[in-house]
């Protein structure tokens, strides 16, 4: 995302749909599913490098360190749901934000 800071405030003047995302019309463009399916950072950053994963940077190197960081986001979030142990855990409907 591209963008400006004035007055301290963030005034975005244009975001970047990068194609390796799914470009703004791809009805499976990352953002779009990640809203749509209602899921938080950990989740949304696992879909994210899948989606990316050999269309940002298509060499080996490329893929693989895109699915370790689909993979991280994923241990890291059952390590999280792994230490919650009873409660039960919050998952946003599609469109609802949740913040602790």
């Amino acid at each position: 995302m591209t963008g400006s800071y004035r007055d301290g405030q963030a005034e975005w003047i244009e975001a970047e749909r990068p194609s390796y995302y799914g470009g703004a019309d791809d009805p499976y463009e990352a953002i779009k599913v990640i809203e749509a399916w209602g899921l938080g950072f950990h989740l949304g950053n696992v879909i994210k490098y899948i989606r990316r994963a050999g269309k940002k940077d298509r060499t080996p190197d490329g893929v693989l360190s895109d699915l370790r960081k689909a993979r991280w986001y994923l241990e890291r979030y059952i390590e999280i749901v792994q230490s919650q142990d009873a409660r039960p855990i919050q998952v946003p409907r599609p469109g609802e934000l949740i913040f602790p």
